[in-house]
């Protein structure tokens, strides 16, 4: 089951804010003397955290991409504007 507690709080954090929690459970379970259950817990927020990590990153990488596009789309345009502006040559100098 879902805890959607949970998931709020996490849409709550920004990118660098949760990888640095990431961080933080990576550290924690290198550790030898963790407990079995604390180092499942922390397993299982860990993985939590890496899927909102890897999905941020998408929706950025996606963003960036439309914005890319965009961009080439008006200087296309531009660019098309610019050629009918100009004279056409006639081969006559």
């Amino acid at each position: 089951m879902k805890d959607h507690k949970k998931d709020s709080q996490l849409e709550k954090l920004s990118y660098e804010e949760a990888l640095k929690k990431l961080e933080t459970i990576v550290n924690q379970l290198e550790d030898p003397e963790i407990a079995l259950e604390e180092s499942l817990t922390l397993f299982q927020e860990g993985m939590t955290l890496s899927r909102y990590c890897r999905d941020k990153l998408t929706e950025i990488e996606c963003r960036v991409e439309y914005l890319l596009k965009e961009e080439q789309q008006n200087s296309l345009d531009v660019n098309d504007g610019q050629q009918s502006i100009l004279p056409e040559e006639n081969g006559h100098d």
